[in-house]
């Protein structure tokens, strides 16, 4: 049996009925100790972005109420706005139907999420032309920070 990250419930120990519509929070991590986040405004419903986790991040945005992450890039706890100013408070955690992605409804302090400038990281959206060209246009033309 998997052993769970400290302080969470192992998903393995739990039937699929109660993993699935219990009332137990047992976050499935990755074989690499990750479970994806998705930042969602609570206000405006945008997506914001896109980002991992670990357990430790898991715990402290549980713990402080303002969202951690897990850089993959930089292979470190990354607390959001913490250099950029971009703090998110939390004001709601979700996980989906078999916990292996956790939902952040979050509060922006200040404009931006994006490390770019842009107030969402999908300031872009894909689309085929008529020759077949796959090309990317702004949704998002003005950069809110720098």
């Amino acid at each position: 049996m998997e052993e769970a990250p400290s302080g969470f419930s192992s998903a393995t120990a739990l039937s699929r009925g109660d993993l699935e519509e219990g009332n137990v929070f047992a976050p499935r991590f990755d074989a690499d100790g990750l479970i994806p986040v998705i930042a969602q405004h609570a206000e405006t419903g945008d997506i914001l972005m896109f980002a991992w986790m670990n357990a430790e991040a898991l715990s402290r945005t549980i713990e402080n109420g303002e969202a951690w992450y897990w850089s993959r890039s930089r292979n470190e706890l990354w607390h959001k706005g913490a250099s950029s100013g971009q703090v998110q408070k939390v004001t709601e955690i979700r996980t989906d139907c078999d916990q292996d992605v956790v939902l952040l409804r979050v509060l922006p302090q200040r404009a931006g999420a994006c490390h770019v400038g842009y107030n969402s990281c999908f300031y872009r959206s894909v689309h085929q032309s008529k020759n077949g060209e796959i090309r990317l246009t702004f949704e998002e033309t003005e950069k809110v920070s720098t």
